[in-house]
Formats: C-alpha cells, sequence, structure tokens
C-alpha cells in the first residue's frame, strides 16, 4: 500500500461580503474619478480656449497656435516671463523700485502667468485623478475576482489500496 494525495474542496470558512463590497466601492469611485478628471479637464480647457490667447511668434514653441492645453499653457507662461524680463532690464517685480512705471506691466505679467500655471497645475489634477481612477477600478476589480472564488482546497494524505 503507497500513499497518494487527494483534493478536496470545501467551502470557505469566513464570509467575504466585505471584500465584495470594497472591490464594488473600488470600481463605482475608480469610475467616479476618471469622470471627474475628464470633466475637470474639459472645463479648464474650454476656459483657456475662451481667453483667445495666442502664443507669439517668439515663444519656444507652439508659435501662432491658441492655448487650449497644459503644453501651450506653459510655453505661453515662459514667453510672458522673456518679455516681462526684458521689459524690466531683467529685473523680477519684487526687484523694482516701487515707483519705476514699468512695475505695474512686471506685475500683470506675474498674474498671468501665475493664472496659466495654476491651469497647467489644474490638468495635473485632472490627470492624476483619473489615474487614480484607473487604479481604484483594478483594485475593485482584483477584490471582486479573488472574493469570487470562494473555495478552498486542502491536500489530505489517503492510502491507496492495491
Amino acid at each position: 500500500m503507497s500513499d497518494a494525495t487527494a483534493d478536496t474542496i470545501e467551502a470557505p470558512t469566513k464570509k467575504l461580503g466585505l471584500v465584495k463590497a470594497v472591490g464594488v466601492l473600488g470600481i463605482v469611485g475608480g469610475v467616479l474619478l476618471i469622470l471627474v478628471g475628464i470633466i475637470a479637464w474639459i472645463g479648464v480647457t474650454s476656459q483657456l480656449t475662451a481667453e483667445n490667447i495666442t502664443i507669439p511668434d517668439d515663444a519656444a514653441a507652439f508659435q501662432g497656435q491658441q492655448v487650449t492645453g497644459p503644453l501651450t499653457a506653459y510655453v505661453q507662461a515662459d514667453i510672458i516671463n522673456t518679455h516681462a524680463l526684458a521689459a524690466s532690464g531683467g529685473k523680477t517685480y519684487a526687484e523694482l523700485d516701487q515707483d519705476d512705471p514699468v512695475r505695474a506691466t512686471v506685475m500683470q505679467a506675474s498674474f498671468l502667468r501665475a493664472s496659466l500655471f495654476t491651469s497647467v497645475v489644474a490638468y495635473g489634477v485632472a490627470l492624476f485623478a483619473a489615474g487614480m481612477g484607473v487604479l481604484a477600478i483594478l483594485f475593485g476589480w482584483a477584490f471582486l475576482r479573488l472574493a469570487s472564488t470562494p473555495v478552498v482546497v486542502k491536500r489530505s494524505n489517503v492510502a491507496a489500496v492495491e
């Protein structure tokens, strides 16, 4: 007589309802995060587009194009800084005398740059939200998949009859 092993399938000893609920919540939350990311992206794009900002010919890239996205907003902010520094002789707003007539121009340029950089950050947050949504969906799907395999395989030694 030799010893052999046999597999038996048994029902799980613990309930997996909470794991399934977390999986569903992860998927629903992920879908919502993706939707919010898309809505934010569209909102920022529509606001930038409505401003009708055209990138000047002396910019590093996208010359003559309208500011409608994160890259064009960044390039526009950069060229605004270049123009402001040229107008002020290379001085920033804080470095100019309070009675310098160029100070108002440099201040306005600083505000415009800050607004454009805010839109660049908003695009980043929208992309981050959508990326986290994808991860939440994947984790939720993994939880549901694990909870949907409610069997435990146990090996036991069985004596074989010869």
